[in-house]
């Protein structure tokens, strides 16, 4: 990817500090509103609306992976420039053995890719981490959560979809998810693994958050939940609030 690197910002100088290194069992839910749902055309005014998230969710499809076509690494190279929170990437891409490596190059601070397009997922996960990023593997709904339980301490993310991968705007899939996510907050557990993240994307607002969190979420991917609504600061707290309450009951 010749002319596509961007240096990772040293500790976001002047910029929102990510809450995100050094986490334990008690560090708060992530919010990470996904632009997929944003107005396109004004990316800078987006990434505005979305300060007081964690990170911004960037959804890389290529039309084959998924039925959809949305950003490549030049677009996530400028929203990487101009982003004043780090950039959690999610490739619903073929092949991201090939292809990964360059949105870590990019000075993304996590690139997720999905387990049933990798041909060597621990490897393409040792070469995220090598290249500064965090390295997350994604499973589809029906995706049994079984094919990546034994490897958790490979991956410094998991991301549960609860949706089909390659829209926005689609109803939160409760069936098996709940499952998944205590199998994954159990096992990880058991391992000392206190740092992975459990991630849920799809159909999440305040009520359907609230229900991942409690069977052991902490980030919450958010689309139109925050931004078709008239404030999206407001929705990241609405969401954020209802995560916390989830979590204590």
């Amino acid at each position: 990817m010749t002319g596509l690197r961007l240096h990772r910002r040293e500790g976001w100088v002047g910029l929102q500090q990510p809450r995100l290194d050094h986490m334990t069992a008690t560090r708060p839910v992530q919010i990470s509103p996904s632009i997929l749902n944003a107005d396109l055309g004004d990316l800078k005014g987006t990434l505005q609306q979305i300060i007081t998230a964690d990170t911004a969710h960037i959804d890389v499809m290529d039309n084959h992976f998924v039925p959809n076509l949305t950003f490549g690494a030049p677009v996530v190279q400028f929203i990487q420039q101009y982003s004043p929170i780090p950039l959690d990437v999610h490739l619903m891409i073929d092949d991201p053995d090939r292809w990964a490596p360059a949105y870590a190059e990019l000075g993304a601070h996590a690139v997720t890719f999905h387990l049933e397009a990798a041909t060597s997922p621990l490897s393409v996960a040792r070469t995220l981490r090598s290249l500064g990023a965090q390295a997350g593997i994604a499973l589809k709904p029906a995706t049994p959560v079984e094919t990546i339980i034994d490897l958790l301490e490979y991956f410094d993310r998991v991301l549960v979809m609860t949706v089909e991968p390659g829209f926005g705007g689609q109803s939160y899939i409760e069936a098996g998810t709940t499952r998944k996510l205590r199998l994954l907050r159990e096992r990880a557990e058991q391992q000392g693994l206190d740092e992975l993240v459990l991630q849920v994307d799809g159909g999440v607002n305040a009520h359907t958050g609230a229900i991942a969190v409690s069977a052991g979420a902490d980030s919450l991917v958010a689309g139109s939940s925050v931004f078709r609504t008239a404030d999206a600061q407001a929705a990241i707290a609405d969401l954020r609030a209802a995560a916390e309450s989830a979590r204590v009951r």
